[in-house]
């Protein structure tokens, strides 16, 4: 797959799971399935503590055979050296991490690279980017807290208001989205969405992903 291909992919996708490679303890197949029958378009492996790269080629594994079943994006968290030997489509940075420019060589050519943004100034700089230097999508928020970014306080909806009137690059909005507020993000402009427990943790994964994308492909006028 070109990078091209694969920024087409992402302007098609409206729900983005990020999943662990042991998600509850278990393999990842059958709920990395769930989610794209039910509608995700790209599939993110993150996990929560450090891994040498022989464990994360393992774990990547069922995600590129879920990917390649599924017509979706694979992509692997903050590890851009390892993009090629697990498989990925890409991989997504935060703004402590690599730069996009270093991320992307590392990457290699063909690969799509992501980017964390939690403030206006970053949104703004990811979209004046030029060449290398600019993410083929970025991530905003988080909107609300959630456990799996302690520590980093919420953006709220302004930031996703900010993103739906400046963003000039596909964006996702992420943080606490779950079915409850869902409606919430969409009010004020989001068409995507990044998930983890609303997916990870449901008793139904796939009538959970159906819902989430369906309530993100029907928005509302935004609330300006």
């Amino acid at each position: 797959m070109t990078r091209q291909e694969g920024i087409e992919r992402i302007g098609r996708a409206h729900l983005y799971f990020v999943c662990d490679g042991r998600p509850n303890g278990a393999s990842p197949g059958p709920l990395l399935e769930a989610s794209m029958r039910g509608g995700a378009g790209l599939i993110q492996l993150r996990e929560p503590a450090p891994r040498c790269a022989e464990e994360l080629v393992v774990l990547a594994q069922p995600f590129r055979r879920a990917a390649d079943l599924h017509d979706a994006l694979f992509i692997l968290n903050d590890q851009p050296e390892l993009v090629a030997a697990t498989g990925a489509d890409g991989v997504h940075v935060g703004q402590d991490d690599l730069p996009v420019a270093e991320a992307r060589a590392l990457a290699g050519e063909s690969a799509v690279v992501g980017l964390s943004t939690h403030s206006p100034a970053q949104i703004d700089a990811a979209c004046a980017a030029e060449g290398d230097a600019r993410p083929d999508q970025i991530s905003v928020g988080p909107v609300w807290e959630t456990p799996t970014k302690e520590g980093r306080p919420a953006t709220g909806l302004e930031l996703i208001r900010y993103a739906a009137a400046n963003a000039t690059i596909p964006w996702f909005a992420i943080g606490g989205i779950d079915m409850r507020n869902i409606d919430e993000i969409v009010a004020v402009g989001a068409t995507r969405a990044v998930v983890v427990r609303a997916i990870r943790d449901a008793e139904d994964p796939e009538t959970a992903a159906r819902l989430l994308r369906g309530a993100l492909e029907h928005p509302v006028a935004p609330d300006v």
